[in-house]
């Protein structure tokens, strides 16, 4: 018996998985109990690329591949919503499996998708859609079934990451690291959706999709990027012990999903302070198990196959879409956030229910908010860790 794979695309993530089923043959055999084969590739243009065997159809017709009548699996490593979703809903539809690695058009169309395989009674494996190489849909889905989630903090995207830890460590323009990630291939030549947040948002809506079993609603969600973060500010928050972060946060409180993808200042003592260049890394809060972390590389050839030849192994498994959402005592209580109030005006600008706690350096304050606040002034950065050190420190010029 044969596995027989239609991969779509094969650029990075289409060549990674490809040379990973042709090395790892004999392991994926041993766990499957079959062959697994790629029978036919779709491009764009034909004219770039070359049938990595003489058995493998090379087409950029994807009319050519739904004719195929021996494809089991149709694996997605395109980009775009379109025209991934119609190739997709298509194979359901003909009983395949799917298995993407495409972010934006799984955000948008997750739910059209899985209704679609429930009637024709497939899989969709998108571990791949979230931080690459890291198993976080597998560890939420397999491993975390008994624990009520309450939050996660990620940072879901490399290229920022990236860039911030460049302007930190080499005392970068945000301009120059930029160049600098563009010149190594972790930016694209338009990097909005890495730099503005876009990325990591849409890995953070399929994330909520999973734990809580609805995404945050576009219009409520707060998202900021990093391109207007200076290299002062970097030293500055440096000098009192803080690095910046991008980092991407859900959590379900009040009946409602909440969603913030923004720069945060995060203390040593929290595991995100130790990610640097281009690893992703998230952060899972649960009932039960309490605190767990997970680091790896989110994106590249390897990582991305990885995630996608694992998907493969799972995919005749029941699929559990995601844990749970109810209400909890803890969910009605307020909790205190942390603060830095950074500026001049800053102070004037405190919303009711903020405690001015002390004061750090010149015009720098750390002050904690109580309730449902969400504070988009670029004044107010938030804090992640413990941040006993800093109402302790003596105050610096």
């Amino acid at each position: 018996m044969t596995i027989n794979i239609a991969l779509l695309g094969y650029g990075t993530v289409g060549k990674g998985v490809y040379r990973t089923i042709q090395q790892h043959q004999g392991r994926l055999q041993k766990l499957l109990g079959e062959e697994i084969k790629v029978v036919a590739i779709l491009v764009r243009d034909i004219k770039k690329h070359t049938a990595p065997d003489q058995s493998v159809i090379l087409t950029n017709q994807y009319e050519e591949i739904q004719q195929l009548e021996n494809v089991d699996v149709v694996i997605d490593a395109i980009v775009g919503i379109e025209p991934a979703v119609t190739y997709l809903q298509s194979a359901i539809e003909k009983g395949r499996h799917v298995i993407t690695a495409n972010k934006e058009m799984f955000a948008e169309k997750s739910n059209k998708l899985r209704e679609l395989a429930k009637k024709y009674h497939v899989s969709v494996g998108y571990e791949a859609t979230v931080a690459g190489g890291i198993p976080i849909i597998q560890t939420l889905k397999k491993l975390l079934n008994a624990n009520k989630v309450t939050k996660v903090e990620g940072i879901l995207n490399g290229t920022s990451n990236f860039i911030l830890t460049k302007m930190r460590e080499e005392q970068l323009s945000f301009d120059n690291a930029l160049a600098l990630a563009q010149e190594l291939g972790y930016a694209e030549a338009d990097p909005t959706n890495d730099i503005e947040g876009f990325d990591a948002y849409y890995k953070a809506s399929i994330l909520s999709e999973l734990i809580y079993g609805e995404k945050p609603k576009s219009e409520q969600v707060e998202r900021k990027g990093i391109s207007s973060i200076t290299k002062s500010d970097i030293t500055f928050f440096n000098e009192l012990g803080l690095r910046y972060k991008h980092v991407a946060t859900i959590e379900y409180a009040h009946s409602h999903v909440k969603c913030a993808v923004r720069p945060v200042l995060v203390e040593s003592n929290h595991p995100l302070y130790q990610v640097e260049d281009v690893q992703n890394a998230i952060h899972i809060e649960a009932d039960i198990v309490g605190s767990i972390s997970l680091q790896g590389p989110g994106a590249g050839m390897y990582p991305t196959a990885s995630a996608i030849i694992e998907d493969l192994i799972h995919l005749k498994e029941e699929d559990r879409e995601y844990t749970f959402n109810e209400e909890s005592a803890l969910d009605q209580q307020s909790v205190k956030t942390s603060w830095i109030a950074y500026g001049r005006s800053a102070l004037l600008q405190l919303p009711e229910g903020a405690e001015i706690i002390k004061m750090i350096a010149n015009d720098t304050w750390v002050v904690e908010i109580e309730g449902e606040l969400s504070i988009k002034d670029a004044c107010f950065i938030e804090i992640l860790g413990d941040t006993t050190r800093l109402k302790e420190m003596k105050k610096i010029h």
